[in-house]
């Protein structure tokens, strides 16, 4: 018979661990239930119990993983855990290690959320350039809250306590609903219109997201965005983001802490006022002091001992002053007369007369050349025309003409030539030494050449 094998508790609880760690449904597993037992440890674990109407199990989410929580889990809230199981092995038990968790039922107000949050800072509504500057001593604070939650009384008792100087402006609205973001976007374009406040306060006191969502609105974002009056956003607790957190000028973690970003304490501001005064007494006693000294340093000083007496050597240096005046101003009018004699004689040397009369003998001289170069050019130019003349005359046709030749030509006034250019019974026309002749060609003979081709 086979020996059976005896597992101690131990090894029977990391079997059961290694077998649920290796199982694929248990290793990323969904988990819906209400959150019992809840406590969040000093280390930043949390340990809980999720339970429904017909069983729970127990789990932890340790600190590495509950920091990226965008919500605060409470006792009784329904959540969606993700995560794994197995065996926690000192107490043998199994549990659920979540790695993720979220609200039941509102998973897709955290996709609207996320998507307009997208949206708004592609735009700039979140850069910080743009926020305002929370004015340091508002004489009007405007609220834009419901009147009868507890933010309002915190805000009031608040502010009254701290700077009681401030007037408060509440404008009730809705802050949980269908018609709470159409509310609130109409109650800050509201106050803007009136101009009555110096800053803004927006908000509401916590609770869950769907009851925290109308600050969540783009409607109340955009109102925000566009209000010229500087605006602190107050909603819910400090675990607690809203889009109006983004858009804000300045958020406060609570309504509370709204009203103190809001105005000054007053007590601080006495007291602060109470340590400038004396920091100015202290001050002015110092500077009084410093001038006394410096004063009685001065009633001693040997100018205001014997005034006359200090004046002694500034007289006799004027004195000298006086004299080297005198003689640099004889020696520069000296050198200005002398300049001036000298600018004289140079425009006596150029006065317009003396100038007319050199210019006019130049212009005899001149005159002159011109006549003796103009007469000998034309008696050059007359010689080589008669020269022209001479050989002109001498080829001329009229002498040719007067020796017994003619001319004779055409119809078209071309000179002939040649018998060629003619035929029996043409008109020519035959230029004498002495007139003209109109002829009709009657007879044509050609003469033979010579053998060398010479007539």
């Amino acid at each position: 018979m086979k020996e059976r094998r005896i597992l101690t508790v131990g090894e029977l609880t990391r079997y059961i661990k290694m077998r649920l760690e290796q199982d694929p449904v248990l290793t990323d597993v969904w988990v819906r239930g209400e959150i019992s037992n809840f406590k969040h440890h000093t280390s930043g674990h949390m340990y809980f119990t999720l339970k429904d109407g017909t069983g729970l199990i127990r789990a932890v989410m340790f600190a590495s993983a509950n920091q990226r929580l965008a919500f605060r889990p409470q006792e009784g809230l329904r959540v969606i855990a993700r995560g794994s199981v197995s065996v926690y092995e000192r107490d043998g038990q199994y549990q659920l290690y979540v790695q993720h968790m979220q609200p039941d039922g509102i998973g897709s107000l955290y996709l609207a959320f996320e998507q307009l949050k997208k949206k708004l800072e592609a735009e700039g509504l979140f850069d910080p350039a743009r926020k305002r500057p929370i004015p340091r001593f508002p004489r009007t604070v405007g609220v834009i809250t419901s009147p009868t939650g507890a933010a309002v009384r915190d805000i009031i008792t608040t502010m009254q306590r701290r700077y009681p100087q401030a007037a408060i402006l509440l404008h009730p609205v809705l802050v949980q609903g269908e018609q709470a973001a159409p509310s609130i976007a109409a109650a800050i374009r509201r106050m803007n219109e009136l101009g009555a406040a110096d800053v803004l306060i927006v908000g509401r006191g916590g609770g869950s997201l769907e009851e925290l969502w109308p600050f969540n609105e783009e409607v109340v974002a955009r109102a925000i965005a566009e209000s010229r009056i500087p605006v602190i956003s107050a909603v819910g607790h400090e675990t607690d983001f809203t889009i109006a957190d983004f858009v804000a000028d300045l958020r406060a973690a609570t309504p509370t802490a709204a009203a103190e970003l809001a105005v000054p304490h007053a007590l601080e501001l006495r007291q602060h006022t109470a340590q400038l005064r004396a920091r100015l007494t202290q001050a002015v006693l110092g500077k009084a002091r410093q001038e006394r000294e410096r004063l009685s340093r001065l009633a001693g000083h040997p100018y205001l001992r014997d005034p006359k007496r200090q004046l002694s050597e500034p007289a006799q240096r004027l004195d000298r002053l006086l004299e080297q005046l005198a003689f640099r101003i004889g020696s520069r009018l000296r050198r200005e007369a002398e300049r001036t004699g000298e600018l004289r004689h140079r425009i006596l040397r150029f006065h317009p007369r003396q100038q007319l009369g050199l210019a006019a003998g130049k212009l005899e001289q001149l005159a002159a050349r011109l006549a003796q170069s103009a007469g000998m050019r034309h008696r050059a130019s007359a010689h080589r025309l008669a020269v022209a003349a001479g050989r002109l005359d001498a080829l001329s046709p009229l002498k040719v003409m007067q020796r017994g030749y003619s001319l004779v030509y055409d119809e078209k006034k071309r000179l002939i030539k040649s018998i060629q250019q003619v035929q029996l019974g043409d008109l020519v026309h035959i230029r004498l030494a002495d007139g003209r002749l109109g002829c009709q060609v009657w007879t044509m003979e050609e003469e033979e050449k010579t053998d060398g081709g010479n007539e």
